[in-house]
Parts: structure tokens; sequence; C-alpha cells
């Protein structure tokens, strides 16, 4: 694979990433600012859930560089906190690249996913295949990113309980 531009030129919030994996179009409405979460109850319910779980945690919501933010920060590790593990890859590929931004600032760390109403988490290491699937990633956004249209909405079992069900469906 030819490799990425400088990775300067090509950082994004965390959520691009995992909304990458979830559905394209999302992530193009969302990269022109054109959002649906403050209206949804699932967002809503993972908000609540992420502020009430780990309260003994004193390092939680921390915005690195302005641009990605990362749940709970630890010595060894960081964790993102999902309410459910539905989007199994896409909560996957958002932690690691995590891992991978943090390590381009000569930070090397864990990631964990925490899934607390299933009582599980998925621990994640930086390997040279996710470094991999990262840079990959990276250049999709920027292709799907900076089209002048959307992508065409596609039916997938999770539309129903999307932010932007009534945007692409009703």
């Amino acid at each position: 694979m030819e490799d990425i531009q400088e990775f300067s030129d090509v950082k994004f919030q965390g959520i691009k990433i995992n909304y990458l994996y979830v559905c394209k179009r999302k992530l193009w409405l969302f990269s022109k600012n054109i959002t649906f979460e403050n209206t949804s109850d699932k967002v809503l319910l993972g908000k609540v859930l992420h502020e009430y779980s780990y309260p003994k945690e004193s390092t939680k919501e921390v915005l690195i560089d302005n641009l990605i933010m990362i749940d709970i920060l630890s010595d060894g590790s960081i964790r993102e906190v999902k309410y459910s593990s539905k989007m199994k890859e896409a909560d996957i590929m958002q932690v690691v690249y995590y891992l991978y931004y943090l390590k381009q600032k000569g930070i090397q760390k864990q990631g964990i996913i925490n899934y607390p109403k299933e009582k599980r988490k998925e621990v994640l290491e930086l390997t040279p295949e996710y470094e991999e699937k990262v840079k990959q990633a990276l250049k999709e956004i920027e292709e799907i990113t900076t089209k002048p249209f959307p992508p065409p909405a596609q039916k997938q079992r999770i539309c129903k309980s999307c932010a932007y069900f009534e945007f692409c469906w009703g």
C-alpha cells in the first residue's frame, strides 16, 4: 500500500473512524456538520452510561490536540466506554486509531473497550496489521469527506436506531 501523506495532514476525530465502519453516508454528513446526534435517544443513553460508569476513575474525557476525546486515561491504557458491542469493528478501529495517534506523539498505550451493560471488555494492542488498517481508513475518510455529495443511503440493520434515520429514509 502506498503510504499516506504526512500524518499531520490527515488527522481526524475518532468518531469519523467509527462512522467509516458504521456508515459512510453518516461519515460524510457528519464531516459537513450535518448532525442529528443531539436528538437521538440512543446517543443520550450512551452519554448517561458513560457519565455514570466507572465513577472512581479520575481522568475521564481527556481531549488531545482538540481532536480526539479519550473516555478514560490511565498509566498504561486508554479506555473507551461503549453502550453495546453491536458495532464492535467500528469500536475497535476507533480505539486502534487512538493508539496510532498517540504513537505518532511518542506515547505507547494499551487500548481497552469497556461494555459495562454487557459486563465485558476488549483489550487491544497496536499491531502492524492494525497500523495498516488505520492508514487505509485515513485515506478512505479523506476520499469520502472531500466528495461534493454524500454516498447513497444503503439499508443496514442499524438504520432504524440511527440518529440519521429520518434524514436518510424519512
